[in-house]
């Protein structure tokens, strides 16, 4: 008898510590403005990805962390992984600062032939490539502050060791000379080293990751040049067969919308030198909020790729308090031909699925002003809103709170133009640009419509015409938005509307 009270009692104490737990995790991601579907940090600041990679089942997040604040300071490499892209797990600082600087952006990779010879009982190493920044160097006015650096994990990536030998590519006296993104090369053997040098893109080369050799520079009089280059990626997509080399190159300032943005090109790569199809500007994604997105190594064909979800023109300013940016959600690149144009879409990874509940489908909206709210109820957390329709026109969607602010998203058919304004949304005030109507022009030259909107409880992310047309916008209403309504002018008919709600990823 005795002893099955004692194990009712251990029951009823386990139940209760568990629940105690749960309730812990749920509201430490209840403050305000806080992403329910994104990641971000429990505390402090966070920018750039870095040193994505997949490696046995587990997506590796690394990012630009400082701890012991929410404006950016001496930099870190923070940790995360997920299974699933969704669902993610903070884990214990991987790099700190040490006597060669601050741990800038850079990447990793699975160093599947142990070219680095780091590599123990036939374990392949994961290793780090990143830039080193010396403060004490940029205080007393020197150029050379930047080198690139590595460090290796046989553990995966729990714990990491530095290199005796950094840094391994030193500075050539360049003041932005930063954010190596590495890859190996089957045509040459080597590893293939993308690297931001102020106006340009530096590719280097090397067999084991420990010498480096320049190999030719990209882009000094092409593309967008409001700003200094950074954060760039090289990997090849397949167009029916083909192979094309897209090069990813983020830039702050000079965005289409002002600030930080992500730029690319498409072209053809020999492991030496990269030759552009087109030395036009195009973008990734079209609004404020993506910067220093790059892509997964290790995940074969698919591309996946994430940004930081904010905007060095107000970053260190918007009205959080424990904590200070987010990741985008992960979304997957492909390509689309538009006459002889290579465009680069984005839409969400289907694993966004897992979050999903039951969608409700909405058929043939007609009325000049339709609340969504009266059909679905009210927004109450993250949701997913497609909506299709046989020939685009006006639209204007409105998320709105009772309090009277709003963002609206739509598109302008006179203009051929998405939108997004969030100048009365709520908290706008703390920086002078940022409560603005924000465009980007619609690319696809197809008559149908085709959006995709997910909405977190201060962001939303647009993907039209197959991701064609991609913006991403941060927000900090009062109160969350909870009415959600649309204006359709003219004659235009919403063939289907679904209408999904997510679950929270920290519940």
């Amino acid at each position: 008898m005795l002893k099955n009270f004692l194990f009712i009692a251990a029951v009823l104490l386990f139940s209760c510590n568990t629940k105690q737990e749960s309730k812990t995790v749920s509201t430490e991601y209840n403050d305000p403005h806080r992403p329910q579907i994104h990641f971000s940090p429990k505390s402090g600041w966070m920018n750039d990805p870095n040193g994505m990679v997949y490696h046995n089942g587990t997506y590796h997040l690394f990012f630009q962390y400082y701890p012991d604040s929410t404006v950016w300071g001496p930099m870190h490499w923070g940790h995360a992984t997920s299974t699933d892209l969704v669902h993610w797990k903070e884990l214990p600082i991987a790099l700190y600062p040490d006597s060669l600087g601050y741990i800038f952006s850079g990447s990793a990779v699975v160093d599947e032939k142990n070219t680095s010879g780091f590599g123990k009982d036939g374990k392949a190493p994961m290793i780090a490539i990143f830039t080193h920044h010396d403060m004490a160097k940029e205080k007393t006015g020197q150029t050379d502050v930047e080198t690139q650096s590595i460090a290796y994990s046989l553990d995966e990536g729990a714990t990491w060791t530095k290199y005796d030998g950094n840094p391994v590519v030193k500075n050539p006296d360049i003041r932005d000379f930063r954010d190596p993104k590495v890859h190996w090369n089957e045509q040459t053997s080597k590893w293939i080293m993308t690297l931001a040098t102020k106006d340009r893109i530096t590719f280097y080369s090397s067999p084991n990751f420990k010498e480096w050799t320049r190999e030719s520079d990209f882009g000094s009089d092409v593309g967008a040049h409001g700003g200094v280059w950074e954060c760039p990626d090289l990997f090849a997509l397949d167009y029916n067969g083909q192979k094309v080399w897209v090069l990813i190159v983020n830039i702050n300032p000079g965005g289409p919308n002002g600030g930080s943005a992500t730029q690319y090109f498409t072209g053809q790569f020999d492991g030496h030198t990269f030759t552009p199809y087109q030395t036009d500007t195009r973008w990734i994604d079209y609004g404020p909020d993506e910067y220093a997105g790059i892509t997964w190594s290790n995940t074969g064909d698919r591309k996946i790729f994430i940004g930081w979800m904010s905007n060095w023109q107000y970053a260190n300013l918007v009205p959080t308090e424990k904590w200070r940016s987010a990741t985008t959600i992960a979304r997957e690149l492909g390509l689309q031909k538009i006459g002889d144009k290579f465009l680069v879409t984005s839409v969400t990874v289907k694993e966004l699925s897992v979050i999903e509940e039951k969608t409700t489908t909405l058929t043939d909206i007609a009325k000049a002003s339709f609340g969504l709210t009266e059909k679905v109820g009210k927004l109450d957390g993250p949701a997913k809103i497609t909506m299709a329709a046989d020939a685009i026109g006006p639209f204007t969607l409105t998320l709105a709170n009772e309090v009277g602010e709003k963002l609206q998203i739509g598109y302008d058919a006179t203009l051929k133009e998405y939108f997004i304004d969030r100048s009365q949304s709520g908290k706008i005030d703390f920086e002078k640009g940022f409560g603005k109507k924000h465009i980007s022009p619609r690319l696809s030259v197809k008559p149908n419509m085709d959006i995709t909107l997910v909405i977190d409880d201060a962001s939303v992310e647009l993907f039209a015409d197959g991701g064609l047309s991609v913006m991403t916008e941060i927000f900090f209403p009062t109160e969350n938005f909870t009415n959600i309504t649309l204006q359709l002018p003219g004659n235009q008919t919403i063939k289907t509307l679904q209408y999904t709600p997510l679950k929270s990823i920290w519940k």
